[in-house]
């Protein structure tokens, strides 16, 4: 039975990881970039929207993987800190948290080697 299958909760997290990166995208078209004066944090946002698809599709491989739920968590936890506070300053233009998007980063790049283990 697929449920059974170590990393299957991926494919779920990643339809709800695709979904708000849906909803976010129509954010960012309709109200972001109506605001020209806003062009660093569209740029920014425009990225995060880029990763966020991206790497929804990429963690529903993870199932697939030798160690789905190392994969799987390097994917989930990679989208939720470069994302995020991408998202997070394109939205508010608070840098706050934008000192942690290479570690969202560096999650990423782990998960794209991790397949491969």
């Amino acid at each position: 039975m697929a449920a059974s299958r170590p990393g299957y909760i991926f494919i779920r997290l990643a339809g709800i990881s695709g979904f708000s990166a849906v909803c976010c995208g129509t954010y960012g078209a309709h109200v972001l970039r109506t605001k020209p004066d806003k062009e660093h944090e569209i740029l920014t946002f425009e990225t995060a929207s880029k990763y966020h698809y991206i790497h929804s599709v990429a963690l529903m491989a993870a199932p697939l993987t030798k160690r789905p739920m190392l994969v799987g968590s390097l994917f989930a936890g990679g989208m939720t800190i470069f994302c995020g506070a991408a998202y997070y300053y394109a939205f508010t233009s608070d840098a706050t948290p934008v000192p942690s998007m290479p570690y969202g980063g560096a999650l990423l790049m782990a998960g794209w080697l991790a397949m491969v283990l």
